[in-house]
């Protein structure tokens, strides 16, 4: 049954709580010339019940991952604990405005700046920027640091960024958005960068090497250190993109491994609500001698009659961040040659505050089981499948980290495609994985458990993938017209594709 819309349920004369009578002289309007006719706007007028009894009935046809697994490779849809939740709910939190003084936000300030710290910690890099909305966002933030940086150097001439194939799909958008030239490096037979290519293409007009590890194939990259130092031979930086950080957080920093620059995915990593188009966070992650770029204004640590603002510090001296004795107070703060400020306000703080508590919740030894049952769930589901024999994985013979990527090509049903597989799969209410990426592989069914779903989950959706394996060689109709029970049925591609319907919103 479809959902009436609000306008439908409508009834004139109805409406939700009264208003409380002015407590202050009522101010008159101005005059009619400049008031919106009282036609212009058809509000539909319902009672509160009617409200809320139309928006769950909305929220009940949608799946969730409060309510059904999420496989969706290259997205980490995992659960978001509620205590994030509670904590970004504390008033002291919610009740601040972007706009005070610094001196009456030093509480919120320090968990920024402590956010800052932890985030270098983990991933191996000097300084933090919090002010990215998301993942996207952190990699232009980044590549602009990037070509900042040769340029302050006198280097106009790199104006090149390579990007493998197995990249994701954003960098090249990223590296033509900054103003610079894509060069495409192919894979190697392992899924690596392929070396032979991409020592051809450095060169003295190579800005970086934009580098996903583990890749979007769920490979991490066998020759890293390799490649990161013939890009620096070069003159070139690697920018490391962090979505994939979940797989080897307190296993492997970034840092360590000759990446210069990365952004992070809090929703990925450190389970901050996903999806709805925001709000987000790409906090984004540099070497020291990048922090100068970095978009301000930061938190820093300043200690009176003391030289100037530092970004990190020991965390372990307690001391040394009581900001309210001995000197020391939080500051906002704009490195030297910074790229210039990428977001209003100070970024998403609700969304910082929520990654801050995983972070505290855990703990080093906590984060570090995070990927260690990330890559365990992703190598169990990856085995049930090969064992069954009906869906090839690409890669198959390397260790994935904590995804893998299998194919809808069926043995004994030629004519069923990933999508069909995809679609099937939401009748068994599983939301279906990543289809069609990466773009190298044929028939792509990109798929990650995360480290938050149960064997008995996994299970499941094993089961349901070897089922609608048997449907398709048996009945391929079944595929053919999924979803059977999902409210809104597939789209015609075709005819949407040449029936195009463009209006003015």
């Amino acid at each position: 049954m479809i959902e009436p819309t609000v306008y439908e349920l409508s009834s004139p004369g109805r409406h939700g709580p009264l208003l409380p009578a002015l407590d202050v002289p009522a101010a008159p309007l101005p005059d009619a010339a400049f008031l919106r006719p009282a036609d212009a706007l058809p509000l539909p007028e319902l009672s509160e019940l009617d409200v809320v009894r139309h928006f769950v009935r909305l929220s009940q046809k949608n799946m969730s991952i409060d309510t059904t697994f999420y496989p969706l490779g290259s997205c980490t849809m995992k659960y978001n604990p509620k205590v994030n939740e509670k904590a970004a709910s504390l008033p002291g939190f919610t009740n601040l405005h972007p706009l005070q003084d610094a001196e009456m936000t030093q509480g919120a300030m320090q968990l920024l700046f402590e956010l800052q710290v932890y985030l270098a910690e983990i991933s191996g890099f000097a300084a933090v920027t919090l002010q990215p909305a998301a993942g996207a966002h952190g990699e232009l933030t980044g590549v602009l640091i990037m070509r900042k940086y040769h340029l302050d150097r006198g280097d106009a001439k790199r104006v090149k960024i390579l990007v493998p194939d197995s990249a994701h799909g954003t960098n090249p958008a990223t590296t033509s958005m900054a103003g610079l030239q894509v060069v495409e490096l192919p894979s190697d037979p392992r899924g690596n960068v392929d070396l032979e290519a991409l020592k051809a293409a450095l060169d003295d007009t190579v800005a970086g090497l934009m580098l996903t590890n583990p890749n979007t194939l769920g490979l991490f990259e066998e020759h890293v250190l390799e490649v990161t130092r013939l890009v620096h031979e070069a003159g070139g930086l690697v920018y490391g993109d962090g979505a994939n950080l979940n797989a080897i957080i307190g296993v492997a920093k970034p840092g360590q491994l000759g990446i210069d620059v990365m952004h992070f995915n809090l929703h990925k990593t450190f389970s901050t609500p996903h999806g709805g188009g925001g709000p987000g966070a790409g906090p984004v992650a540099v070497v020291e001698a990048l922090a100068p770029f970095l978009p301000g204004p930061l938190v820093a640590v300043e200690k009176v009659e003391q030289d100037g603002p530092y970004l990190a510090g020991p965390l372990a001296d307690e001391e040394e961040h009581d900001h309210d004795h001995d000197g020391y107070r939080l500051i906002w703060h704009t490195p030297s040659k910074s790229i210039g400020r990428v977001r209003s306000y100070w970024g998403s703080f609700g969304v910082l505050v929520r990654a801050y508590t995983y972070i505290r919740m855990h703990g080093p030894e906590g984060l570090r089981r995070i990927a260690e049952n990330a890559v365990l769930n992703a190598n169990y589901l990856k085995a049930r499948l090969l064992a069954e024999g009906s869906y090839p994985v690409a890669y198959a013979e390397r260790t994935c980290m904590h995804e893998f990527v299998a194919q809808g090509i069926l043995e004994g049903a030629p004519d069923v495609h990933t999508m069909d597989i995809a679609k099937r799969l939401m009748d068994y209410n599983f939301h279906p994985p990543t289809v069609y990426f990466p773009l190298i592989v044929k028939e792509a069914l990109m798929i990650e458990p995360t480290e938050t779903e149960s064997k008995e989950t996994l299970d499941a959706f094993a089961d349901a993938l070897i089922q609608i394996a048997q449907e398709a060689r048996e009945q391929p109709e079944l595929l053919k017209d999924a979803p059977h029970t999902a409210p809104m049925k597939r789209l015609d591609e075709v005819r949407a594709a040449r029936e195009l319907i463009l209006c003015r919103c």
